[in-house]
């Protein structure tokens, strides 16, 4: 099933995030290798596809997972969790309509 993983940054951890970014993209190429991915990226702070200095607010991550515990346990293992980048993570079951 597929699961959406919302990711809210704490404040002024841009620095945290540029640092922990090389092994969270490790761990998305993996999923997206093993063909899990539907989809992955940050929110940026402010309306601009290069936020800058205002930096991100979270991430939002769509995957498959064989179930809700595993998709938990996936996004508690982010290398942004370790590093403080973020304040809380929420995982929901999601259900994929458009594109088909």
């Amino acid at each position: 099933m597929l699961y959406a993983i919302l990711a809210r940054d704490a404040s002024d951890t841009l620095a945290q995030r540029r640092a922990a970014r090389p092994q969270h993209l490790a761990r998305l190429e993996t999923l997206q290798r093993e063909g899990r991915l539907v989809l992955a990226g940050p929110l940026p702070a402010v309306d601009s596809p290069d936020p800058g200095p205002a930096g991100f607010r979270g991430s939002l991550i769509v995957a498959e997972f064989a179930s809700l515990e595993e998709a938990r346990a996936w996004a508690d293992a982010d290398p942004y969790v370790a590093a403080g980048v973020y304040a809380q993570v929420e995982v929901f079951p999601f259900l994929k309509v458009f594109p088909r």
